[in-house]
């Protein structure tokens, strides 16, 4: 597991700052930067090395919808609002989770497991190696190496430079984007849906505004700017 997080927090009210910080001194490997009450008083860090944003959606001034968009290069990011109405338009935006308020010990430690285990993963992730023909590939983990067939493949997950490719035995990860991967002609069968997430196209059940239903019962958002990479699950006229 990564030794010390970076983490950086924007909210705009004083209670809430109290509580995350309060949930935070639980990680001896979270150190807080800077706990500030605006997004344009966050913006003189983004010089700095930091590893995670916790930012309030609506805020005066600039959001932190806004402000993720400007400190896309923070590796990790967790949302935080009064308004579920925000959850689909911040997982555009790279995001690992998002909590609804009022905060809650048990969900916002969830929250930070996931931002364990993706820091945990990222390090574990060393390369992507050689494809080994037309229906498998060979993924490299540490001193291990795995051969993936293609059907098995369930999704992909974008996490920034890395994607992450969920089969229903393990969770592997490379070193390469999901739009490069989705560029070799071996995932021509996988339709991207968001910008975390691609799915082969055969294994959609079903879908409606804002995700699909995979086998296995897995569902996935569907993020606006890719809604029409699924037309070909529309019904013929």
């Amino acid at each position: 597991m990564i030794t010390n997080i970076k983490c950086l927090i924007i909210d705009d009210d004083e209670l809430d700052r109290l509580v995350l910080l309060h949930y935070l001194k639980q990680y001896e490997n979270i150190e807080v930067i800077a706990c500030l009450d605006s997004a344009e008083k966050a913006i003189p860090f983004l010089d700095y090395p930091i590893d995670l944003l916790i930012t309030e959606t609506s805020m005066k001034g600039m959001n932190g919808l806004e402000f993720r968009r400007i400190a896309h290069k923070i590796p990790a990011c967790i949302f935080i609002s009064s308004y579920s109405e925000f959850a689909i338009d911040t997982y555009e935006l790279n995001t690992l989770d998002f909590i609804i308020k009022p905060l809650k010990p048990e969900r916002f430690h969830q929250s930070i497991q996931k931002i364990f285990d993706f820091f945990e993963t990222k390090e574990k992730c060393e390369c992507f190696d050689a494809l080994l023909g037309e229906n498998s590939i060979k993924i490299k983990e540490g001193c291990n190496i795995f051969q993936v067939k293609i059907t098995d493949i369930l999704y992909l997950e974008a996490l920034k430079d890395y994607t992450r490719i969920i089969t229903p035995e393990k969770k592997h990860c490379i070193l390469d984007s999901i739009g490069n991967i989705l560029h070799k002609t071996h995932f021509d069968s996988f339709v991207r849906i968001h910008r975390s997430f691609a799915v082969p196209r055969h294994l959609i059940r079903s879908k409606n505004t804002h995700e699909v239903e995979l086998v296995h019962q897995i569902k996935l958002p569907i993020g606006r700017a890719y809604k029409e990479n699924l037309s070909f699950f529309e019904p013929q006229s």
